[in-house]
């Protein structure tokens, strides 16, 4: 018996073990990789059948008609505005809470909308009715974008990013500014007119027809910039949300990746908020249902899937209320009160903020 051929064995299988690769990738088993794939493609399809439906549903021209898409062309605009909103939304959201290590709060909740309700009010308090008018247009979107920007990046820059970064901090600053806001606001709007008072009311609520066609050259440049940076950055992501010291002794910046991710996250807010005014859970009921539908924390995986899962909820909601119960005007309200129970679920499941 050759006494070499016990040790070549181990010697082999060891040799195997080292040459065998060793991955950890976003799903644990073959069928969650399928799973997800499934659901990514139902989400696909369910999204063209809604864009498409409210492009031709209702259209009395027939298809074959030139006169059918003068009439499709019309409602594209609102198709365009929601899937803008949609990817704001989602894409922000998701990347909000990956830097803040919470799945609660969202940028909307920490009174970031309360910035837009001040500037709309004060706008038609100083101004009159007119003063709805005076902050329409493109430069005045522009300068509403630019002003949110800044408020977003001073606060969220200053108290997550600074060396005494604290969570619970930003929480009560977040509150307290929003707070002071809509006090300020609920004052001015005590001593408005009553026609005054509705104009602002119907500017104040959050629909997809407050937004104008003619701020897509920008909006549109504007979202692309901050979701295909906040994509682009899908790895780093997965690493900032391992915690501080992790991702610094992984060789990441871990303050400078915050205020770049904060930068992008602030863009695509303040162009959702200025596009169709306060949507505040809608953010929140989307990345919820993109981190059940994933099943995988990778952001390569879960920031698709949330933009895809937020133009479905918000075209779909608009296509069932505007064409089945022709009520396209409480789509917000729906929205919001469904988020708000979602909101409150995770809440008391999980025991605290």
């Amino acid at each position: 018996m050759d006494a070499s051929a016990p040790s070549a064995a181990p010697g082999s299988a060891s040799s195997a073990a080292r040459t065998t690769p060793r991955r950890a990738g976003a799903f644990q088993t073959g069928r969650q990789r399928l799973r997800y794939w499934l659901v990514l493609s139902l989400m696909i399809v369910l999204s063209f059948g809604f864009g498409f439906g409210l492009l031709a549903y209702d259209n009395p021209i027939p298809i074959s008609d030139d006169r059918f898409w003068i009439i499709a062309k019309m409602r594209a605009t609102d198709v365009v505005v929601m899937a803008l909103v949609a990817t704001c939304q989602a894409v922000a959201t998701v990347a909000f809470q990956t830097v803040t290590n919470n799945r609660i709060i969202t940028p909307s909740i920490m009174g970031f909308e309360s910035l837009y309700v001040a500037v709309q009010t004060s706008a038609v308090y100083f101004l009159g009715v007119a003063g709805v008018v005076a902050v329409q247009g493109v430069p005045q979107f522009a300068l509403q974008v630019a002003l949110m920007v800044l408020f977003a990046m001073f606060l969220y820059g200053w108290l997550l990013s600074g060396r005494y970064a604290n969570l619970q901090v930003m929480l009560l600053v977040g509150i307290i500014i929003g707070a002071g806001l809509g006090s300020v606001s609920t004052f001015m709007q005590r001593l408005l007119t009553p026609s005054e008072f509705d104009v602002l009311t119907a500017r104040l609520f959050g629909s997809v027809t407050n937004a104008d066609e003619s701020y897509l050259p920008l909006a549109i440049p504007l979202c692309l910039v901050g979701t295909v940076g906040i994509l682009l950055r899908s790895r780093r992501l997965n690493v900032v949300a391992l915690g501080r010291d992790i991702s610094m002794g992984l060789g990441v910046n871990h303050r400078a990746e915050i205020i770049k991710v904060l930068f992008l996250v602030s863009i695509l807010m303040a162009v959702s908020t200025a596009m169709i005014g306060r949507m505040t859970f809608l953010g929140f009921l989307v990345a919820t249902l993109a981190y059940q539908f994933s099943g995988t924390h990778d952001h390569r995986y879960t920031l698709p899937m949330a933009g895809l899962t937020g133009f479905v909820v918000l075209s779909g909601a608009y296509f069932v209320m505007r064409n089945i119960f022709s009520a396209a005007g409480v789509v917000s309200i729906l929205i919001e009160f469904v988020g708000g129970i979602v909101f409150l679920v995770v809440i008391l499941r999980k025991g605290r903020l």
